[in-house]
């Protein structure tokens, strides 16, 4: 039976959702990912959340984690954000200006920037040599112009 008179409602008595559940979740793991939290201590909390029946039981489990951004981006944009952030942090490793994330990162990133560097200069020459256009090899061959194939 209900504590509250009909008509009234108590905060503290709004059971919570499977949405609001999976929120906390949400922010559980996106914490282990900051290294805010242990895998230990993620699926203990995990474990209290199903156990969870109301609202504001829920801010138990994140109370001690920072809130959320907003207005932080979702879909393309949150991936984008996170290659963006993932590349400035492997440039000032590269330049010396943060610490190496793993021991060999940076030797692993400079062997990396090196390949793909070889890859587009290679690409370059293979193009400049047998031509940019759509045309693949036609009109590329020696004497093309001469027999008014080529132009």
């Amino acid at each position: 039976m209900s504590e509250n008179a009909p008509g009234t409602t108590v905060p503290e008595g709004i059971r919570c959702s499977d949405a609001e559940r999976e929120q906390v979740r949400a922010a559980l793991y996106a914490a282990a990912g900051e290294g805010r939290l242990t895998m230990d201590e993620v699926e203990e909390r995990l474990g209290r959340l199903e156990a969870i029946r109301y609202r504001h039981e829920l801010a138990s489990m994140t109370a001690d984690l920072p809130p959320s951004e907003g207005d932080a981006p979702v879909g393309w944009r949150q991936i984008m954000a996170a290659a963006r952030a993932a590349l400035a942090a492997d440039v000032a490793v590269l330049r010396g200006r943060a610490a190496e994330p793993a021991p060999g990162r940076r030797r692993l990133l400079i062997i990396v920037t090196v390949l793909i560097g070889l890859l587009i200069a290679a690409a370059i020459v293979v193009g400049a040599v047998h031509g940019f256009g759509a045309d693949g090899f036609d009109g590329h061959e020696m004497g093309a112009i001469e027999h008014g194939r080529g132009g």
